[in-house]
């Protein structure tokens, strides 16, 4: 039995117990105001502080390691018939509420406790808990505060090492942050004091748009129609793709609604840093970085995993984002045999974009002339596509930057489609890389979707 018997012990159990017996029985009688009164709706705050009263009784006559293993129905009839007695002081609840808080307490024991009913919003696709009084959420792109708090700060720190603990990782004062993703492919940050002053702070990033086309992101006015074909005349060209914004605005988004429009029959390789890619062809071999462990071994970096990718004969290498020396292997597998790879990089418009990977490749090379960096980052990315959270909160495509080539040591570019106040503009005129879509089949859906700029542009005059 997990459950140790609930409600009323008997005499001698309680004799037994020590110097830190249970509440006894008749704690409820003796004090009336103790008591909950009878109402016909309970707030979920009240909800919550019932909960949090409840909890230290039930933890005293509660296998905490067992009760974990037990089936959710199982668990909650066994709180359900405690909730009941007179041991729990709340025998005055209705029974919907009581069944709620049953509910409360079941996330506390199995699940996140008060941000469980969080994961369930389809609308919320970021959580952060600043400290156990501060709790935001992001709705359609907006921040706003909820109203949920934790008991303590003790509280709040097992939950944070509830979410380590389910992959494996833990989280203490030897290893104070972590970086994970949940199964369903969230991915959670977590910082605990003294790194965070403020208490634990748990930043869960959750990736909702599963199954996206480009026809849907269009409709949702991330793009235009045309700028929707012309990507995927991209993708199906295999052009290399650098994806560059700031966080949040919906890299990770735009490059797995990308992926739907390669061919089922090329083999994919992805590296990240944590998983995030929801690739949906049948051949997809998904790598991912190990960090550093307690001891100071056992890290598997992004450059490892790339060098490593190029052995397995992708057909395709896509990146979650590059960040640091594994740059140079990136570019190497767009330049030699590998064309349609795809990454992410933060930086505020096209030009940053390719000016940290400038960076970047020196950090990892430091013999290389300039001259020669650049003309590597000229030969190897075709196209730049920046990517911005408006403060409507919209995210949108601001530009797609067409990368011609060299002239006079310079990296040369052409803006093909850009986002203005009164909407999507695009300049008509054909990019460097039409041979690869003459290859591609495409000549005559690409021209159509440039002429259908033109006259857009017509039509603004």
């Amino acid at each position: 039995m997990a459950l140790r018997s609930f409600g009323r012990r008997p005499k001698a159990a309680e004799e037994d117990a020590g110097p830190a017996p249970a509440p006894p029985a008749g704690a409820a009688a003796a004090a009336p105001a103790a008591a909950v009164p009878l109402r016909p709706q309970t707030s979920d705050a009240m909800v919550a502080d019932i909960a949090a009263r409840v909890h230290p009784v039930i933890a005293k006559a509660l296998d905490m390691a067992q009760a974990v293993k037990l089936k959710p129905e199982d668990l909650a009839a066994q709180l359900q018939a405690f909730l009941e007695t007179e041991e729990a002081g709340v025998t005055e609840l209705t029974p919907l509420d009581r069944r709620r808080v049953v509910a409360c307490l079941i996330n506390d024991i199995k699940g996140l406790g008060p941000l469980e009913p969080l994961f369930h919003d389809p609308t919320i696709s970021d959580i952060l808990v600043n400290g156990m009084r501060s709790v935001y959420v992001e709705r359609r792109g907006k921040l706003e505060p909820v109203d949920i708090k934790f008991r303590d700060g003790q509280h709040l720190l097992r939950i944070a090492q509830r979410i380590a603990g389910w992959i494996g990782r833990r989280i203490d004062e030897a290893s104070p942050t972590v970086d994970l993703r949940l199964p369903d492919g969230s991915r959670v940050n977590i910082i605990i004091p003294p790194l965070a002053i403020d208490g634990t702070t748990i930043s869960i990033r959750r990736f909702l748009m599963t199954g996206v086309s480009l026809k849907d992101l269009a409709a949702q006015e991330m793009f235009s129609p045309a700028m929707a074909r012309l990507l995927s005349i991209c993708v199906r060209s295999r052009l290399n793709i650098l994806i560059s914004g700031g966080t949040g605005a919906g890299k990770t988004t735009l490059m797995n609604t990308l992926s739907r429009e390669i061919s089922n029959d090329e083999r994919l390789v992805t590296i990240e840093d944590a998983a995030e890619l929801q690739l949906q062809q049948p051949h997809v071999v998904r790598l991912e970085t190990r960090t550093m462990s307690a001891e100071g071994t056992g890290e598997v970096t992004m450059r490892a995993l790339l060098i490593n990718a190029l052995r397995m004969r992708p057909d395709r290498v896509v990146v979650g984002e590059v960040r640091g020396p594994e740059a140079m292997e990136m570019l190497q597998a767009m330049n030699t045999g590998h064309p349609g790879s795809m990454c992410t990089i933060h930086a505020n418009t096209p030009r940053d974009a390719l000016t940290r990977l400038e960076n970047m490749l020196l950090m990892g090379t430091v013999e290389m002339p300039l001259a020669a960096i650049r003309q590597q980052v000229a030969s190897s990315v075709d196209l730049v596509l920046q990517v911005a959270r408006l403060r409507t909160g919209r995210r949108c495509v601001t530009s797609i930057t067409d990368v011609v080539g060299m002239e006079n040591e310079i990296i040369t570019t052409e803006e093909m489609w850009r986002f203005t106040p009164s909407g999507f503009e695009g300049s008509g005129r054909q990019p460097s890389w039409m041979e690869a879509v003459d290859r591609a089949g495409l000549r005559a859906e690409l021209l159509e979707v440039l002429q259908m700029a033109n006259n857009d542009a017509e039509a603004r005059r």
